[in-house]
């Protein structure tokens, strides 16, 4: 490619960027967050999350009044029913459930543990011995079940994705069997992005009596939800991404109605008891998703996702989904445009219904082109073996800023 006609297609671009940033509703919500100097495209979004600026001052105030002027008062003040009322602000604003389903308490792989653990000791005395779940999955969510399958000596029925990362309904119809007790899947699949389909792969879960539990971390936030209507039995996410709870913020676990009492969790702990206070002699579960909760819960990291989800809410989810599938589109279209002669492959769907919030990129290159896009300011991640993920949080994220980074990428790949 000429550097004439390169010139030309960047300006078009970069105008295209423009008009788009211009006409984009939520464009006012970018001025809510914390900007690096020396950052030119933050395109992580999908891994961290930027922290608003509503953030510094309550992570302050709660030094000084909460935790500093109230101290230990604070825990009959609020403290004890944030994981539950957090929980509820999740599952109202982002989940599409009904409110004492979701909590927030550990770790997403803690919480994993906790309810694959709770759902094939649930299924048990059916004779359900019986585990699918996808190779292409997180390593967590892989690592956490084949752990629990040598624990409880479950087999694990492993479905292969198709190329595209697709774990499709019938694949999942030929896995199932009266034997199965769970499938564990993700909604969006980390590396590709592409989108199961939820509603139809839990109706064939529970076809044959199994439960259905979802790993939403790549979603929650970013993609429209509805747990309760389309019968999901068991869900975790993590918050720092699209909900920008900050570096190690709490998971968040989901529990249907329809289960609680049924599914008792392993990891037995003194605030998820009936009577914490009372310290008994023996364990006796609170009643409800409380029972989810193990130890005592992680107050402080529970406060920055509090304004990032204020924020989800006034913009709205439907708005939210609108603004990722043009973001994403846009990032193709420059991939298209600009990537494309140096032979880039774009590893997500093309349908913008079929893909979450992030972009999948492929070239041999990639693993040394992020590490200098990481110095020029431009900041995407890179997946092995050649995977370069473009992140795109659709509060934070311009289109300028995809056409600036990605052109960096043209940089990088430009033959010297």
């Amino acid at each position: 490619m000429s550097t004439a006609p390169l010139g030309s297609v960047r300006g078009d671009l970069a105008a295209r960027a423009a008009a788009l940033d211009a006409a984009d509703p939520l464009a006012e919500h970018r001025a809510a967050f914390v900007r690096t100097d020396g950052v030119v495209a933050y395109l992580d979004g999908n891994s961290l999350g930027r922290p608003l600026l509503a953030t510094r001052d309550r992570l302050a105030d709660f030094v000084g009044g909460a935790w500093g002027d109230r101290l230990i008062r604070s825990w009959d003040e609020g403290w004890m029913d944030a994981p539950t009322e957090l929980g509820d602000l999740i599952a109202r604003v982002c989940l599409g459930a009904a409110p004492g389903q979701t909590v927030v308490a550990d770790s997403t792989t803690v919480l994993l543990y906790k309810l694959v653990r709770a759902a094939v000791d649930g299924r048990a005395a059916d004779g359900r011995c019986e585990v699918v779940v996808d190779t292409d999955n997180f390593p967590t969510d892989r690592y956490v079940v084949e752990g629990i399958a040598a624990e409880r000596g479950l087999t694990l029925r492993w479905i292969t994705p198709d190329a595209g990362g697709a774990v499709t309904v019938d694949q999942v119809r030929d896995a199932v069997s009266e034997r199965t007790a769970l499938v564990l899947l993700s909604h969006v699949d980390y590396r590709s992005g592409r989108i199961a389909d939820l509603p139809a792969i839990t109706r064939v879960a529970h076809d044959v009596g199994a439960l259905a539990l979802w790993d939403l971390s790549h979603s929650a936030g970013s993609v429209e939800l509805s747990l309760d209507e389309h019968q999901v039995d068991l869900a975790v996410g993590c918050t720092y991404k699209y909900l920008n709870g900050g570096p190690g913020a709490p998971a968040f676990a989901y529990l249907a109605a329809r289960h609680h009492g049924r599914l008792p969790q392993p990891v037995q702990g003194w605030m998820g008891a009936a009577d914490p206070f009372a310290m008994g002699p023996g364990y006796q579960p609170a009643a409800g998703i409380r029972q989810l909760i193990s130890g005592t819960p992680p107050i402080v990291g529970m406060l920055p996702m509090r304004d990032m989800l204020a924020l989800v809410e006034r913009a709205g989810m439907p708005a939210l989904r609108r603004k990722s599938m043009a973001l994403t589109g846009f990032a193709i279209e420059v991939a298209d445009a600009l990537l494309a002669p140096y032979d880039v492959r774009v590893a997500s769907p093309r349908d913008p219904a079929a893909r979450g919030s992030h972009v999948m990129l492929e070239h041999p290159d990639f693993r040394a082109v992020t590490a200098a896009l990481w110095e020029r300011g431009v900041i995407p991640d890179f997946r092995p073996p050649h995977g370069l993920r473009v992140g795109l949080s659709p509060l934070s994220t311009s289109f300028a800023e995809v056409a600036a980074g990605l052109g960096q990428v043209a940089d990088l790949l430009t033959p010297r």
